[in-house]
């Protein structure tokens, strides 16, 4: 997809951090806008700023966890506009860190939930409705957010690994699956490293019948510290994302890594892997952040 100005895009997570950056990126090349985030304040917000900069833009509150909300939120969008051409799997969790053994079910279904069960319904609800529309790859293009821990294994993030190598092998089969439906709609997969957003803020919207009943443990509150100070860190900013995004949309490029010094791990670990190694450093390049030893 080449060509933006006019076409529909939806966005979920769209109330704050990359979700709020496509947003402002497809308002400024032309784009009609369907906002959903769970949290309504931050939601509202965002779609009143973008209509004071002229946007045609509806917010959707929705929790893409619920398959009830996702077809609302697809039905909504096609009642608005008649079309969605550009859809953005993006609503995403964090902060269900520490040893693997020390998460709950609670943990995994929150986490799971949202950031692949999220990125299954959008699928569901929308890719039957791209099809049926007729769009190619001039006119259709699905973005899922990954991360880069869909590719690299580290220490103390197990769950939330798990949800993003989840979804890089989901958004592969999509492409497949589409060519083989005949259909052309072009497929992205988002795998950025520590940004600054508000990621490992999650617990603000955790559900409360999915909350921990008890204190976090000690390997669970290293996890939060590394996690926050290493997103506190990042050097490119949502809005950088954004704009790589958006390239590579026009490019038709699958992969989406907008960290290129962090790509020499992704490449020790599958070469660890073909030769049957034990697993590579995913902190080879960054000794700095490695969490310290606990006990």
């Amino acid at each position: 997809m080449r060509e933006f100005s006019g076409k529909v895009a939806v966005i979920t997570g769209g109330g704050s951090g990359f979700g709020a950056a496509f947003a402002r990126h497809a308002h400024s090349l032309g784009m009609r806008l369907v906002l959903a985030d769970v949290q309504a304040d931050a939601l509202d917000c965002e779609v009143r700023a973008l209509q004071g900069a002229g946007a045609d833009v509806i917010g959707v509150r929705c929790d893409v966890s619920s398959d009830s909300d996702v077809a609302r939120l697809a039905q909504t969008a096609h009642d608005h506009f008649g079309t969605v051409n550009l859809l953005f799997n993006n609503a995403g969790v964090a902060g269900t860190g520490g040893y693997l053994w020390e998460n709950s079910e609670a943990d995994w279904r929150w986490t799971l939930g949202v950031n692949l069960m999220g990125v299954a319904n959008g699928i569901r609800h929308f890719v039957p409705r791209m099809i049926a529309a007729g769009l190619d790859a001039e006119s259709g293009h699905i973005v899922n957010s990954a991360s880069i821990a869909g590719w690299l294994c580290a220490p103390l993030l197990g769950v939330y690994n798990a949800s993003k190598a989840a979804v890089v092998s989901v958004s592969e089969t999509l492409y497949h699956d589409l060519r083989v439906a005949g259909s052309g709609i072009g497929v992205s997969v988002l795998c950025p490293a520590f940004v600054p957003t508000a990621i490992f803020a999650s617990e603000r919207n955790r559900p409360a019948e999915l909350a921990n009943a008890a204190a976090p443990t000690a390997s669970q509150r290293l996890a939060r510290a590394a996690g926050e100070k290493a997103v506190a860190g990042g050097r490119i900013g949502a809005d950088e994302i954004a704009a790589q995004t958006f390239d590579a949309i026009r490019a038709a490029r699958f992969c989406v890594f907008t960290h290129p010094q962090i790509m020499p791990q992704v490449r020790a670990r599958l070469d660890a892997a073909l030769a049957g190694a034990e697993p590579s450093d995913p902190y080879a390049g960054r000794p700095a952040a490695r969490p310290r030893p606990l006990g």
